[in-house]
């Protein structure tokens, strides 16, 4: 309706037999025309599409180089580096990967690598193209690139899809290490070196960016070859020089495949027997196999992987290139290659193929929870987790040290690890548990009563929809390891956690003074606790749901709803908001997570028009489920069989789905 009468004050009609110059003409020369032009171009201004695709290309080398900066990492690399930084060459999309602590390394790296790359091809850097990051956004970038004759263009502030190669290139190494490490269940810790080597592999692999060649050939003018290339992360075997071992001793040393040498024509190989990365061309390697990180073991892959003719081989890279190839061989026990000749140097060994269905899956890449201490206690985010939460129990003053009663039964502890996770799917925090076996107790001796803090999904529904009609703001805190912080009135025994035993006082168990997770009276001591806090304080309990609490000062009102340890609240006075997390962080250990934006696997957002709420992670999750992939299988294989008119008898495989259920859910 309000567009329709602009545009009839603008008198558009009339102008509509005129042609485009002249409406212009008389649109601007209008007062009241130019006036409302403005109006409407102040209210409907949006962000322009980016081009998906790019209008200039490179002509030649180094003519426009392409970076990056990725991180920081949550996982240090073995040689404690957090970031990395790629240089993408425009033209020939060859890659190259450097390492680094800082951010602030990033000056340093890029003249190392105008250095290399400038002797290389002899040619010189004409343009650099980056974002806006102060790593390259700073005075003495620019005063360098002025000197050496380097444009150096930058993207507009929030508009990294400028850096487009940059930014894609980064999400494709991304990928590829993250399928790498998961692959084998490697450490995190050798994320540099999946990186590094998912740049080698895409130098090498065909790009639609470069027609008929890759970009190591585009860049160097010569073909690479494949036959060297080995499984990520395999086991394999170092042979040991005759001068560093006696008569009697092994030959070979057990590593793990960690990429390749570019510096000395080898392997980069971890040895697991000193813990440090070698570099060696006399490898024997068992790609079925894998490490066993928690048995320190190796052991086989189950999984049946299907086996395809390459196509034509490639020419040779080079002698030393070969040389390595040659000296490269199978799994000790297994039959060996015959070393090369000009007859079996035209053949390629069938290649290890897998279907893209199980690439796609591998790279949703998520960080493995460890099943117990033995594997935790090897990762630095676990261990600091397990600290944190020690530290946590003592802070509250939970238990305290004494003898082995001889009359009272104590109960064992474990530790529980969970990766809690973000709206979208980013890790928020790593989080260690210390729990009691509390399966182990028994009722009327060890605990009377049993009671979980559990608000209904109905009445947080309920909750939501008062604040979306009110226009109030939902917010959301988190109470630290609460259920440490009720008090119970039995005695139990625990033993003394793993990992954290007091020297000198082995043989001594932990009298607690307050709950411990996993004891079968810990949310009803939480409660009491928490329900007394409220009722101190003029909150009146629900009849119907003992898990919500209102308080009214005259007009203004204020409503908790609490779920376990975490809590909602909601009301119409900012000023009695603010007041109660106050209290509540004075009292309890909490963490304040402002506006409520997930909930219980709900992603909630508030805007002015209202609250939105999706459940877009559990879609995903779904959508990835074995279920959901056969029926998009039976899908395809029934669309496949329409189209082509074919009669085929696949209505045992389409069981329980239909025709007309197939063409519903198509359409």
């Amino acid at each position: 309706m309000a567009m329709a009468q602009e545009a009839r004050s603008l008198q558009l009609p009339r102008l509509k037999n005129t042609t485009s110059k002249e409406n212009d003409d008389r649109l601007t020369t209008n007062p009241s025309c130019r006036g409302s032009l403005r109006s409407l171009s102040t209210r409907k201004t949006t962000q322009e599409a980016i081009p998906s695709g790019t209008s200039w290309r490179a002509k030649a080398v180094l003519e426009l180089i392409h970076t990056d900066v990725c991180g920081p990492m949550r996982t240090p690399s073995h040689e404690q580096n957090r970031y990395f930084i790629l240089f993408i060459d425009d033209y020939s999309r060859m890659t190259w990967v450097y390492f680094m602590r800082e951010k602030s390394e990033v000056f340093k790296v890029f003249k190392k690598f105008k250095n290399l790359v400038e002797k290389q091809s002899g040619r010189s850097i004409k343009v650099l193209r980056s974002d806006r990051g102060k790593e390259y956004n700073n005075s003495e970038f620019d005063k360098f690139c002025e000197e050496e004759g380097i444009e150096h263009q930058t993207t507009v502030s929030y508009n990294p899809q400028q850096n487009g190669v940059s930014e894609r290139k980064n999400r494709t190494v991304m990928e590829m290490a993250r399928s790498m490490l998961q692959e084998k269940h490697l450490p995190k810790a050798f994320w540099a070196e999946a990186v590094y080597t998912a740049v080698y592999l895409l130098n090498r692999c065909p790009t639609k960016a470069v027609q008929n060649m890759t970009p190591i050939e585009a860049w160097s003018g010569k073909k690479p070859s494949a036959k060297h290339l080995r499984v990520f992360g395999s086991i394999c075997y170092v042979h040991i020089p005759t001068e560093k071992r006696h008569k009697l001793e092994e030959k070979t040393e057990k590593g793990i495949f960690l990429g390749y040498s570019t510096q000395s024509k080898g392997y980069r190989i971890y040895n697991l027997k000193t813990k440090k990365l070698i570099i060696s061309r006399d490898v024997e390697f068992d790609e079925d196999a894998m490490w066993n990180w928690d048995e320190e073991k190796v052991e086989r892959q189950s999984v049946m992987i299907p086996k395809e003719t390459p196509p034509q081989q490639q020419q040779e890279e080079g002698t030393d290139q070969a040389e390595m190839e040659r000296r490269s061989q199978q799994a000790p026990g297994s039959p060996r290659r015959p070393p090369p000749s000009e007859e079996i140097e035209e053949e390629t060994p069938p290649r290890r193929t897998k279907l893209l269905s199980d690439i796609y899956e591998t790279c949703n890449f998520i960080m493995l929870e460890p099943e117990n201490f033995e594997t935790a206690v090897k990762h630095k985010v676990w261990v600091q987790a397990m600290e944190e939460e020690i530290k946590m129990i003592e802070k509250n003053n939970t238990w305290e040290l004494a003898d082995r009663p001889k009359d009272k039964e104590v109960i064992g502890v474990k530790w529980i690890y969970k990766t809690k996770l973000n709206a979208d799917g980013s890790i928020q925090k790593h989080k260690a548990r210390l729990v009691a076996k509390g399966y182990s107790q028994l009722p009327g001796i060890d605990y009377t009563e049993t009671f979980a803090p559990v608000a209904r999904l109905d009445t947080i529904r309920a909750l939501i929809a008062i604040a979306a009609n009110k226009k109030w703001k939902i917010y959301q805190m988190d109470v630290k390891s609460a259920f440490l912080n009720g008090y119970i009135d039995e005695e139990i025994y625990v033993e003394q956690p793993q990992g954290f035993i007091a020297k000198g006082s082995e043989e001594k168990v932990l009298r607690l003074k307050k709950a411990l997770y996993g004891l079968k009276q810990a949310p009803r001591a939480w409660y009491s606790r928490i329900d007394k806090y409220f009722m101190d304080r003029g909150f009146r309990r629900s009849l119907s749901e003992p898990t919500l609490y209102i308080k009214s000062q005259g007009n203004d009102t204020l409503i908790v709803s609490l779920y376990v340890d975490d809590l909602i609240y909601t009301g119409n006075n900012e000023k009695m908001i603010q007041d109660f997390k106050e209290d509540m962080m004075k009292t309890f250990e909490m963490s304040d997570l402002g506006l409520m934006h997930f909930f219980l696997g709900i992603e909630i957002n508030q805007e002015k028009e209202g609250i939105f709420i999706c459940q877009r992670k559990y879609t995903e999750t779904y959508s990835r489920s074995s279920k959901w992939k056969a029926a998009r299988q039976l899908l395809l294989l029934w669309l496949l069989a329409k189209s082509t008119r074919k009669k085929m008898d696949h209505k045992k495989s389409m069981a329980p789905c239909t025709e007309v259920s197939l063409e519903a859910y198509y359409i």
